[in-house]
């Protein structure tokens, strides 16, 4: 059964579905970047909340900004904007239910004018984004936005022609204000830290080059709530499509695969209204900050220490590395001892019970969570999730041979990569330098270790982290991952 709007009808009773009329919905929300963590997070939160209240205002007008999200344009569009979310976890039978939150997509490249006038429109009241933590285009140090970026450099010779998100936004903020309407929320779902902070820097960055007067505006009057968002949602296979097919006799182009865990807090700092998503379960609260560290330095950081050590192991997935007890016994070490301590007291949360909860995650064999998924952005997510620890522990005097070892792991991947035959992916912005870097073994560790756009100045030249990097990839090379962990035991 191919899914749209006329078979919805059709679907069993175990399958919920939309129960609102969804030819009616406004589209109160635009979001742009439509990918697997969007459909299985805030378009879920969002469809609860449909179901819940019959509110029409709240449909989502999903937006592609990049050529290579014409694929989903033409599922989503081929299917009535209709997905499948299945959820696999300890049952043996997946929970399948179908979305409707979306129910129009825009494609930038083809209609740049339509997506424009959508931002612009007096109906959207929130635009929220998944553009990945690379996307605000932010240096991790200095935090100075990059103007030199083709796209921006672009967009700001022709600000009625944008290819940047950016440029999308600053254009559509300057009609609105332009017509006396009110500015909309700027909503970041992305996984790093202070992310609404980081949108409204980035914005206001590119506007105040644009236009400084429009660029005050937007800060007196837009809004850019923190969000700690969590939902580990892998990427989506031909089996996944077939386990679908066969248990809910549903065909879905692109059905979207998650964990039964969903997660999202946030900052109440919305200007021009926004959903009761509390009543779905969504934690407002007046400071995410304690709340999105423990997750970044807990979860994100985790799955960064085992992608590159379990992929060199042989491993694929993130399930296959928790089977491993010398692997999983070195992440829960890490979460316990290096971690922990840069945390302090959370409202509400006992951290002993959620890295039990991380670990029963990452575990979760239905879910198939790939390594090679993990090890992607490795310069985006290893300077947001795990060197700012390091510095702290660094400064506080403890050692380093921990966050050695998970760094080592990331300079050898890249080193192998490079080997004839290695079946080793490396997807980064900044895939030509990290391989550059880690190209020669020769003076591997000065170079990678030198990467001021990854590790900054002062962090690079840490006598004891240097020390410790090349220890452990000397161990690495020499003894294997397994014996190279067994031996930290043995490290003060």
């Amino acid at each position: 059964m191919k899914l749209n709007n006329a078979t919805i009808a059709q679907l069993g009773e175990h399958i919920a579905h939309p129960t609102y009329p969804r030819q009616a919905l406004g589209h109160g929300i635009v979001h742009i970047g439509v990918g697997g963590f969007h459909r299985a997070h805030e378009a879920v939160y969002t469809e609860r909340f449909l179901r819940l209240t019959q509110d029409q205002n709240w449909g989502i007008c999903g937006i592609g900004l990049r050529e290579s999200d014409r694929a989903m344009a033409q599922v989503l569009r081929e299917q009535d904007y209709l997905y499948s979310l299945m959820e696999l976890g300890q049952s043996e039978h997946p929970r399948v239910e179908v979305i409707g939150a979306i129910s129009d997509y825009l494609f930038a490249p083809d209609s740049p004018a339509a997506v424009l006038e959508k931002l612009a429109s007096p109906q959207t009241r929130i635009v929220s984004l998944t553009i990945t933590e690379g996307g605000y285009l932010l240096d991790d140090h200095s935090g100075e936005f990059n103007f030199d970026h083709a796209d921006i450099v672009h967009d700001l010779a022709n600000p009625q022609s944008p290819r940047s998100v950016f440029g999308y936004l600053t254009t559509a903020l300057a009609t609105r204000r332009e017509r006396g309407l009110p500015a909309f929320t700027l909503m970041s779902c992305d996984n790093l830290p202070h992310n609404g902070d980081k949108a409204r820097h980035a914005l206001l960055s590119f506007a105040a080059r644009h236009d400084q007067v429009l660029a005050d505006w937007i800060a007196d009057n837009a809004s850019f709530p923190n969000s700690m968002v969590d939902r580990i949602t892998p990427i989506t296979t031909s089996a996944h499509k077939d386990l679908l097919r066969n248990f809910a006799a549903i065909d879905d182009a692109w059905p979207v695969v998650c964990e039964p865990f969903l997660q999202w807090v946030m900052e109440d700092d919305f200007c021009n209204g926004r959903p009761a998503w509390e009543n779905v379960g969504v934690q407002f609260t007046a400071d995410v900050a304690p709340y999105e560290q423990m997750k970044m330095r807990l979860l994100n950081a985790s799955h960064s220490a085992m992608s590159y050590l379990g992929y060199l192991m042989g491993y694929r997935y993130s399930h296959e590395v928790m089977q491993d007890t010398r692997l999983s016994g070195f992440i829960r070490s890490f979460m316990d001892l290096d971690v922990t301590p840069t945390l302090g007291t959370i409202e509400g949360i006992s951290l002993d019970q959620y890295k039990d909860t991380l670990i029963e995650r990452f575990a979760n064999p239905r879910i198939g969570d790939q390594l090679a998924r993990l090890c992607m952005d490795g310069s985006s997510k290893i300077p947001k999730f795990i060197l700012g620890t390091l510095e702290e522990r660094l400064e506080a005097g403890a050692p380093a041979h921990r966050f050695a070892l998970i760094l080592a792991g990331w300079a050898l991947y890249l080193h192998q990569a490079q080997a004839p035959g290695a079946d080793y992916k490396v997807e980064d912005p900044l895939a030509d330098m990290l391989l550059s870097a880690c190209q020669e073994r020769d003076g591997l560790s000065t170079r990678f270790l030198g990467l001021e756009d990854i590790f900054g100045t002062q962090l690079g030249a840490s006598a004891a982290l240097v020390s410790a990097f090349e220890t452990a990839l000397k161990q690495l090379e020499k003894q294997g991952v397994a014996a190279t962990i067994d031996g930290l035991d043995q490290v003060a």
